[in-house]
C-alpha cells in the first residue's frame, strides 16, 4: 500500500514538474521577445513606435487579466485542438504557457527597462545597430533581472499547475482533487501541499542562487 502512494506521489510530482517547465520554456521563448517588443517600442525606446507598443501592451494586460481557472476553461476547445485533446500533462501545458507568457513578458520588461540608457547611448554612438544593442546590451545586462522574473514565473506556474487538476490535467493538482478533496482524505491533501511548499522553496532558492552570482559577475 506504502509503495503505491509513493508511486502516486512520485508520478504526480513529475507530471508537475514537466507542465511547470515546459510551460516556462515556452513563456521563456515567446515572453521575452515580447518584453523586447514592449521595451524598445515605448517613447525613449531604441525604437518607438508608440502605437506597436500599445497595442502589445493592451494584448498583453488583457490577457493577464483573466483568472486562470477561466482561462483554463475557455482555452478547452483550443487545447483540444492543438493537443488533441483537452485532459492530461500535455494538454495542460497550453493554458499555462499562455498564461505564463504575457506574466513574463511584463516582469522581463521591467528588468529590460532598468538598463542604463546612458550605457545604450554610449553603444550605440559607437555604432552599435539596435539589434547589435539588444544582443549585446539589453538582454545581457539585464540577465539578473531576467532570472529573477523566471524564478517569480516558476512559483507562479507551480500553483497554476496545481489549479489546472480541476479539469484533469494531471500532477499534483489533480492527485489532490481525486484522492484528497473527493475522497475526504485530509491527510492525501496535507502531503500535496507540503510537496508543493517544498517545489516552491526550491525553485526560489535556486533562481535567487542563480541571480545572485550573475549579479556578482556583473559587478
Amino acid at each position: 500500500m506504502h509503495r503505491q502512494v509513493f508511486d502516486l506521489f512520485f508520478k504526480a510530482t513529475l507530471a508537475t514538474l514537466e507542465m511547470v517547465f515546459a510551460s516556462a520554456a515556452i513563456a521563456v521563448f515567446f515572453g521575452l521577445p515580447l518584453a523586447i517588443l514592449l521595451t524598445v517600442t515605448r517613447p525613449g525606446g531604441l525604437w518607438p513606435v508608440r502605437p506597436i507598443g500599445r497595442m502589445l501592451g493592451i494584448a498583453v494586460d488583457l490577457t493577464r487579466a483573466v483568472p486562470f481557472i477561466i482561462l483554463l476553461v475557455v482555452l478547452i476547445p483550443f487545447t483540444r485542438f492543438v493537443m488533441g485533446t483537452a485532459l492530461g500533462t500535455a494538454a495542460a501545458i497550453v493554458p499555462l504557457s499562455i498564461t505564463a507568457i504575457p506574466y513574463f513578458a511584463r516582469i522581463a520588461e521591467v528588468s529590460l527597462k532598468e538598463v542604463s540608457p546612458e550605457l545604450i547611448d554610449a553603444v550605440r554612438a559607437m555604432g552599435a545597430t539596435r539589434a547589435k544593442v539588444v544582443r549585446s546590451v539589453l538582454v545581457p545586462e539585464a540577465l539578473p533581472g531576467l532570472v529573477s522574473g523566471l524564478t517569480v514565473t516558476l512559483v507562479t506556474l507551480i500553483g497554476a499547475s496545481a489549479m489546472a487538476g480541476v479539469v484533469g490535467a494531471g500532477g499534483l493538482g489533480d492527485l489532490a482533487i481525486r484522492y484528497g478533496y473527493q475522497r475526504f482524505n485530509t491527510a492525501m491533501m496535507l502531503w500535496v501541499v507540503s510537496i508543493l511548499v517544498v517545489l516552491t522553496i526550491l525553485v526560489q532558492l535556486g533562481g535567487n542562487w542563480i541571480s545572485a552570482r550573475l549579479r556578482k559577475n556583473f559587478i
